[in-house]
């Protein structure tokens, strides 16, 4: 069972009931399940007595009241400075990594102009990466073949935020994450799952890695082999990473918040609606008022506003090969935008306002987005 934390912290209190007051208690802790409905629990102690030297086996039990451990690890943070002006811009791209091919280079040489124009800070992968099967190893020249030697514009010469997507995992998904790769290209980095400040404080990013959640990866493989070497054992890597993405998100106090994964959560597209994600992950975003969901997987670009939720969910898919008329129907209130071909996202952002432009494979402006709030101070 996978649990969907509800709290920020999960801490448990720990108080030894005894009515052995003279004896002395030798207590031996290999594990602590991290559960969140954990309210009690029973261990054995070895407790020797105060009238024999022999030791015997009694059965202690530890309820809510005296100690307190904390079960919740934390996400590797980095930071990003803004503007001196306070703003904040950047692309977010996904589903790309084809040796240039199905109108890839098309879609990096537009992003250089438009990166140029806005004077971006950073760029945004949403993951699958590298096609069809991710990366064989560190020295795969796919690396160089379908990123150094595609996105070459100048404006683009800046740091790229990575997420795996499920391609990524069909290789070597330690590949990706080895700091070699930044060594031969500095702009890499890649992680699992990661919290991105930028601003400081304007935004902050929390990158989850989606693609363990889908169950039918690990049920009904095909004929597909994915790289599960530090996944499993699954549950209790979900349930942990549940509980540090909630710990980040309730932590945050920046001005807005977006959480980046390469599975769609709400989707018009081929794959459509991840169900485990709505299961999981959903109730997170609107717990707290996360502002955006940017994904990729689906091979288009698309914006969702949902009415059960305040959260805008956009979907950049579209780094190069795209699926033409794949697309199912929704709520006309809900899908604001969907476009079946290659293209990519933009992103304008201050503390109170925030300014998203998808664009095609030609560079032309096909939906635009915009919102804003109040700066909060507080008493």
């Amino acid at each position: 069972m996978i649990f969907s934390p509800t709290l920020v912290k999960t801490y448990y209190m720990l108080q030894l009931v005894t009515n052995s007051v003279d004896s002395r208690l030798f207590i031996s802790f290999s594990t602590l399940p991290c559960l969140p409905t954990l309210t009690s629990f029973h261990i054995n102690m070895v407790v020797p007595t105060k009238k024999a030297m022999n030791q015997r086996l009694v059965s202690w039990t530890l309820v809510v009241g005296l100690f307190v451990i904390s079960c919740v690890a934390e996400l590797e943070r980095f930071e990003h400075a803004g503007k001196p002006d306070g703003s904040l811009s950047f692309l977010v791209v996904g589903d790309w990594g084809r040796r240039g091919h199905y109108n890839q280079s098309q879609v990096a040489f537009q992003m250089g102009k438009i990166g140029e124009q806005l004077d971006i800070d950073f760029i945004i992968s949403t993951g699958d990466n590298f096609y069809d099967n991710g990366l064989t190893a560190v020295d795969d020249p796919l690396f160089h073949q379908s990123f150094t030697d595609i996105y070459t514009a100048p404006s683009l010469q800046k740091q790229w935020y990575n997420v795996l997507g499920n391609h990524d995992y069909r290789g070597n998904a330690e590949a990706q994450l080895s700091p070699i790769l930044t060594k031969m290209d500095s702009r890499w980095l890649c992680l699992r799952s990661f919290v991105l400040n930028a601003g400081p404080e304007i935004a902050e990013f929390f990158f989850v890695d989606t693609t363990p959640f889908v169950t039918k990866y690990f049920s009904d493989p095909e004929d597909h082999v994915y790289d599960w070497k530090t996944i499993l054992p699954r549950e209790k890597y979900l349930n942990n990473l549940l509980m540090e993405v909630e710990s980040a998100i309730g932590e945050s106090r920046a001005k807005w918040k977006i959480v980046v994964g390469h599975h769609a959560i709400k989707s018009a597209g081929h794959h459509g609606n991840t169900k485990e994600l709505n299961i999981h992950l959903l109730p997170l975003l609107q717990t707290y008022d996360v502002d955006l969901y940017i994904n990729g997987h689906d091979h288009c670009l698309q914006h969702i506003s949902s009415s059960d939720c305040g959260t805008q969910f956009m979907t950049s898919g579209g780094g190069s090969k795209a699926w033409r008329g794949d697309v199912s129907w929704w709520n006309p209130q809900e899908l604001k935008f969907y476009h079946d071909g290659q293209g990519f996202m933009s992103v304008e952002m201050t503390p109170t306002e925030v300014s998203i432009k998808f664009y095609d494979v030609f560079g032309n402006v096909l939906h635009n987005w915009s919102s804003s709030k109040q700066l909060s101070f507080a008493i």
